[in-house]
């Protein structure tokens, strides 16, 4: 499945290479979860470039839509990747379950924490106990 929305400027998906700086279009692995929207809705169409950033200067106002729109491409990558991070463990945890073992694997919960934690520091850690919630589900 192809997870795809078009905003004012180009179409856009999840990608898993992180070293691409503009948004390209990819697809991501087949997932339950919903699709996630990424068209981004401006609050007025007349309100100036200013007064939608809280710039002062024109150029710092397109200095931070600019910004912004860069934000919204990464954050729609990031879902995406979620996304497939969330396809890929519930394959793993039904192999497991067929398999005659436990849904979870605690030891391998702790590696994920501690890679988190230390790419991170301590709000790697809570990061990375939101993305094991939405990929095995609340123990």
């Amino acid at each position: 499945m192809t997870a795809t929305a078009t905003d004012k400027t180009t179409a856009r998906t999840a990608t898993t290479a992180p070293t691409v700086t503009t948004a390209t279009p990819v697809t991501t692995a087949t997932s339950a979860a919903p699709s996630v929207p990424t068209a981004r809705a401006t609050s007025t169409a007349t309100a100036s470039a200013a007064e939608r950033t809280g710039a002062r200067t024109p150029e710092a106002a397109d200095l931070i839509s600019n910004a912004r729109e860069r934000i919204d491409a990464l954050d729609d990558r990031i879902i995406g990747l979620i996304q497939e991070r969330m396809a890929v463990s519930a394959v793993i945890q039904k192999e497991r379950i067929a398999s005659g073992g436990r849904r979870v694997n605690l030891a391998r919960e702790m590696e994920i924490l501690t890679h988190y934690r230390e790419a991170l520091g301590k709000p790697g850690t809570a990061l990375a106990m939101t993305l094991l919630e939405l990929c095995r589900g609340k123990i």
